[in-house]
């Protein structure tokens, strides 16, 4: 089966998330489903080991650091949602604005028997790759990442993983409806912070597609 993205959203000390979100153009829209052409995106991305909660917050701690001022030109960084996790079968301090999403993904196990995940968080759109702050941590990677095509599905209430596959079945049954091509992993966003009341938190799920 296919991996599958979990995104979760963080909060520091009680902040409301910036509401910058990836750009997209809706190009249909039938009841709760979508499909949307993204731009271009820029995000910076670490890899971790363990659970899925505990990679979560691990990769989150790391990324975050950076946007708050562990980069090479003392920048802070705005934040963006959402936050995300992906689960994969690969393997001077400036402060910057944080945007989102934060990803996780999921890498093959380690020899260990743990599972490794890959936390990105999406940057600004103001930011290029020439001028966004160097990260000092060597963990940090920043990768550009090109336009393209996917289909969503939009949900609200709490969330398992139960839940997260079911509706990444709903929408693999649409994508083969509309006859298209899947061409990469499901995501699993989530937009709102913890403390949310369930009916008012925006859930998604993801999946890249072409023609």
């Amino acid at each position: 089966m296919r991996a599958l993205f979990f995104l979760t959203s963080l909060f520091i000390t009680g902040n409301v998330m910036a509401t910058e979100e990836p750009k997209y153009s809706l190009l249909e829209k039938s009841e709760s489903f979508e499909l949307r052409s993204y731009a271009p995106q820029i995000i910076a991305q670490v890899k971790v080991t363990g659970d899925m909660d505990a990679a979560s917050s691990q990769g989150f701690r790391l990324i975050a650091a950076y946007i708050f001022g562990q980069n090479q030109v003392n920048q802070t960084i705005a934040m963006t949602a959402p936050v995300g996790i992906e689960m994969n079968t690969q393997a001077q301090n400036a402060k910057i604005a944080m945007t989102a999403p934060v990803g996780i993904q999921a890498d093959k196990e380690s020899q260990a028997g743990a599972q490794q995940w890959t936390v990105s968080f999406v940057m600004p759109a103001e930011y290029t790759l020439t001028s966004l702050p160097k990260p000092i941590n060597p963990q940090v990677k920043i990768r550009e990442l090109p336009a393209e095509k996917k289909a969503v599905l939009v949900f609200s209430g709490l969330y398992s993983e139960d839940k997260v596959l079911e509706k990444t079945q709903a929408l693999e049954a649409w994508i083969k409806l509309k006859g298209l091509q899947i061409t990469g992993e499901p995501q699993f966003a989530r937009y709102n912070p913890p403390w949310t009341l369930p009916f008012l938190r925006r859930n998604e799920i993801l999946i890249p597609v072409r023609d």
